[in-house]
């Protein structure tokens, strides 16, 4: 019989353990790479290095928004310290908006 017309009847199975590619840092990387940009925010270009170290740190958490499991303490670090580097970089340009640019 000629059912599979030469390829065979059952195919080429899928990978039993990883179905997409994943082309880039592993959740390690990600999570460390995110807590230095959240340091370095409370420093210099907090608005743009808080939402970083966010992102970096929700990818190395698996993408997901669940506290509960076993999650990589680096990712979480920088997950908080981003969220916390975004706010006060939000408050900072709220204050030099309405003070007329003086810092004191």
């Amino acid at each position: 019989m000629m059912a599979g017309f030469g390829r065979g009847t059952r195919g080429y199975p899928r990978s039993r353990s990883r179905t997409w590619s994943w082309n880039g840092p592993d959740r390690a990387t990600l999570g460390i790479i995110g807590v230095i940009c959240a340091v370095a925010g409370f420093f210099a270009l907090g608005i743009v290095l808080g939402p970083v170290a966010v992102v970096c740190g929700w990818l190395a958490m698996g993408r997901t928004w669940t506290w509960a499991g076993d999650r990589p303490v680096p990712a979480l670090v920088a997950l908080v310290l981003g969220a916390i580097d975004t706010l006060l970089a939000v408050i900072w340009l709220a204050g030099v908006a309405t003070w007329g640019g003086a810092v004191f």
